[in-house]
């Protein structure tokens, strides 16, 4: 055997054998995903349980975007709350629709399972509105644009704020409509107000709840004065980053669930410290994402840790040790890694309520840029081309 063979053999004799046992029904279900996932999907799905109990047991900072239907599908309700009453999430970036559709089972409106492949034609004759295999009334829609519409005409909305401040007023509100309505089972809005989480949505003009802001202000005019402040918003994603890994010192990391808009809102306060205003940063350093896009398609719901290290989105330790892209549909495979985690009595930490930081952070990450007011005056400037204009001189006349 060549020296150059015996070498490469050797790196390759140290990785893990893969040899499982039979199951028996008496594993715990840490052990099965340790042992019975060897590769594969499966194995992506092993490295991503991995790295959430090493963010988890070492108290990282761990933002969670998720994108599509999801708490129609229930997700909020068997995981993410679960994971924010254990402490385990800080900080979601989700979508408008998300947040809406959160709201129907409070004032008693149930979703159901239907056929897809029933006939949307019939569906929408009974006024059935379909979400793949999921279904609901018509009216579900209309009384929940009554509830928002009714929230959000209080005197607290009337002014103009982030896209945290707005939810956690809803969280709030909603919050009350549960306890006088008796509800067992909160929403993800009330939940995130009640343990400080704060909740971003990137295009939050996209979704129903705006629509109905758009209706009060077409209705109300200028009695109906709240105002989305989409710079304060960016701003405050990065300033929440700033103030994790710079003022509490905390690794951080990002767990996404599908991928859009609430993925890169939330990666993008990396490239705004670093690329934009020049405050050093390294990218998250943890990287788990679940999606079904395929990787090579140029999309950014697919890109994967390394090309957004690129991007200084994400650490290198990141992009080496600290990241797995998992090609999975969400509601799969998520619910059962987060009863994997969640079976481990000891995966609990105090809640970190970085809403109550928001202006401490803000005004911190302030501080820094105006410490380099005149460093970054340079990158305002620009010396623009001007097109070149003819001066016609006219003729005499004869």
């Amino acid at each position: 055997m060549s020296a150059q063979k015996s070498v490469l053999r050797k790196h390759f004799e140290r990785a893990k054998n893969v040899q499982p046992t039979g199951i028996t029904g008496k594993e715990r279900p840490a052990d099965i995903i340790a042992t019975m996932f060897p590769a594969y999907v499966g194995r992506q799905e092993r490295t991503a349980f991995e790295l959430m109990s090493k963010v988890s047991r070492e108290d990282f900072c761990t933002f969670l975007t998720f994108s599509g239907a999801m708490t129609p599908a229930g997700l909020h309700q068997s995981c993410l709350i679960p994971l924010i009453e254990r402490g385990l999430v800080d900080c979601l970036t989700t979508t408008g629709a998300n947040l809406y559709h959160d709201a129907h089972r409070i004032i008693g409106h149930a979703i159901r399972e239907i056929e897809p492949n029933a006939g949307d034609l019939q569906y929408r004759l009974a006024r059935i509105i379909r979400i793949y295999d999921l279904g609901f009334w018509e009216e579900t829609l209309l009384e929940t644009d009554k509830l928002f519409s009714a929230i959000l005409r209080k005197p607290e909305f009337q002014r103009k704020m982030t896209t945290v401040e707005l939810h956690y007023l809803l969280g709030k509100n909603i919050a009350e409509i549960e306890k006088a309505l008796g509800v067992k089972s909160p929403s993800l809005l009330s939940t995130a107000y009640k343990f400080g989480v704060p909740i971003f949505v990137g295009a939050v003009q996209d979704g129903s709840i705006f629509l109905n802001i758009v209706k009060l202000k077409r209705m109300l005019g200028k009695e109906f004065k709240l105002e989305i402040d989409v710079n304060d918003d960016v701003f405050e994603m990065g300033a929440m980053q700033h103030h994790c890994f710079g003022r509490l010192k905390k690794k951080m990391a990002i767990w996404i669930l599908g991928g859009g808009v609430p993925k890169n809102y939330t990666l993008q306060g990396e490239p705004l410290l670093d690329q934009i205003l020049n405050v050093p940063t390294h990218g998250f350093d943890v990287d788990v994402q679940f999606c079904v896009d395929p990787v090579d398609n140029g999309a950014l719901s697919s890109c994967p840790a390394g090309e957004g290290h690129t991007w200084g989105k994400v650490s290198a330790e990141s992009v080496q040790t600290g990241s797995v892209y998992v090609h999975c549909d969400v509601t799969a495979v998520f619910p059962w890694l987060v009863y994997a985690l969640l079976s481990d009595p000891a995966i609990h930490r105090k809640p970190r309520r970085l809403y109550d930081a928001r202006d401490e952070a803000v005004a911190a990450l302030q501080k820094e840029v105006d410490k380099r007011h005149r460093s970054l005056m340079p990158t305002i400037e620009y010396d623009l081309p001007k097109s070149k204009t003819k001066t016609k001189t006219k003729s005499k006349s004869r």
